[in-house]
């Protein structure tokens, strides 16, 4: 076992071997996103590790902060524009009155425990600036959401409450298990990612590391499976189509995004963070929808995860649920990106422990959600940690038609709404579990073995 663990650390230690740190530079006055209103002063600069970080304070702040959690992960270097667009999709906190501060972190891939540092890095370049606030929220959209859980985790002491929305809650271990799903359906159908012509490789790896594919270039081979984007499908495209969405329950508006992520994400996963090795399963997995299952489960490529390759991504990104703090969740119920679902694995990890409430929007959208609801949710948060009285998802719903007639983007909150549970929507790997991977006991056990997971 130690030997494992030695040889595992090795590789993420190899791993955080990345640009050294740079000098800092501002927090320094710059332009605001012409969303915020006028008389907000916005600054910009980036920290020790190179994140770019963007804050915008109001003219009336009522002495609170936010501190936003972007998603992602994005692949490229990391850019001022990532945080000032993050600004302007949320700049309904800044006109909620609240400090806002939004970080691009150090590098592109993945990284959930580096978003984490990164995200409190720049708590204390806001604190070092303005001074500690009165309170301190945490907001986490999408995979940020995974980041802001993990944060709050980490640095419990740092804030007071958390806000998560459109959160990607099931951890990296577990997650993903649908895309997974996809990349191999996918191939089977299609058989052009990768063509008999090219190298091949295990699918698990998403793409082989020295391939010069584009997003431009994956998405031709999906329109030359399915006709995707075509109105006159050949009767085989048709079917290829009908079959993958059917199996992996995947909305149609979003199988290009999920092929990109089971590709070009995972790429960077197991090549650039994991040295190489495999953290996922599909092995004993039956799938089900086809035109003929019993062809599809005998012909579709299996693997099975290395196990310290799963324990690094899980102890990097899976949640405990140790946050002590208040945490509201809000998702919408038709999210074609991080499915519903994700919410009852996050409840599942939070062991009905009474700081969790969950809400959800009748909405299909990922990207951006009502700003009467954002004001809504994040009020019910603020009222509920000042006071001790927790919301329920009624009282959520109740408050927002207030909040609409400011804001007038609209009200779509479900008060009895429960999600099924994450196996009722993706596919559980036999011998595995929809519990949290990652306990809070291994997490113990792990840092005092040594293990890093993903480095920075």
């Amino acid at each position: 076992m130690r030997a494992v663990l030695a040889g595992s650390l090795g590789v993420a230690l190899a791993l955080g071997l990345t640009s050294p740190a740079s000098a800092a530079t501002g927090p320094e006055v710059t332009a605001c996103p012409t969303a915020l209103p006028a008389d907000t002063t916005c600054y910009g600069g980036q920290d020790v590790n190179g994140a770019h970080y963007t804050i915008a304070m109001p003219k009336v702040w009522n002495g609170s902060l936010v501190v936003h959690s972007h998603g992602g992960p994005d692949l490229g270097a990391p850019t001022p524009a990532r945080t000032t667009d993050d600004l302007t999709r949320w700049s309904v906190m800044v006109r909620e009155g609240y400090l806002w501060a939004g970080s691009s972190y150090r590098r592109g891939g993945y990284g959930t425990r580096m978003g984490a540092a990164d995200t409190e890095n720049l708590r204390k370049i806001v604190v070092a600036k303005f001074g500690e606030p009165r309170k301190t929220f945490l907001h986490g959209q999408s995979w940020g959401g995974d980041v802001a859980a993990k944060t709050a985790e980490i640095y419990p002491r740092s804030y007071d409450a958390v806000l998560l929305t459109s959160g990607v809650l099931a951890g990296g271990s577990r997650g993903y298990d649908y895309r997974v799903d996809l990349r191999v359906v996918y191939q089977y159908y299609c058989g052009n990612h990768p063509r008999p012509t090219e190298p091949q490789y295990p699918l698990w790896q998403g793409l082989r590391a020295d391939s010069t594919m584009t997003g431009t270039g994956l998405r031709a081979r999906l329109e030359e499976c399915t006709g995707i984007t075509s109105t006159t499908r050949t009767p085989l495209q048709q079917r290829n189509l009908t079959d993958i969405l059917a199996v992996t329950r995947i909305t149609e508006s979003a199988l290009a995004s999920h092929l990109n992520f089971a590709t070009f994400t995972f790429r960077d996963i197991v090549h650039n963070r994991l040295g190489d090795r495999n953290p996922f399963s599909n092995k004993g997995v039956r799938y089900s929808g086809s035109h003929d299952d019993a062809a599809l489960n005998a012909g579709v490529e299996r693997f099975s995860a290395d196990p310290p390759a799963k324990r690094d991504l899980s102890y990097d990104s899976d949640i405990t649920g140790t946050i002590a703090v208040p945490v509201l969740t809000m998702h919408a119920i038709g999210d074609p990106t991080a499915f519903v679902e994700h919410e009852a694995a996050f409840r599942a990890s939070m062991g009905w422990r009474p700081n969790l409430v969950q809400t959800f929007t009748t909405e299909t959208e990922h990207s951006a959600l009502s700003d009467s609801e954002y004001a809504s949710a994040l009020k019910a948060l603020v009222t509920w940690e000042r006071t001790g009285r927790k919301p329920t998802p009624a009282s959520v719903a109740a408050s927002c038609p207030a909040n609409d007639a400011k804001y007038g983007k609209g009200c779509f909150f479900n008060p009895s709404y429960t999600p099924a549970s994450y196996a009722s929507r993706v596919n559980a790997r036999p011998g595995g579990t929809h519990w949290p991977a990652l306990t809070p006991l291994q997490s113990f056990l792990w840092e005092r073995q040594g293990v890093r997971g993903i480095a920075p």
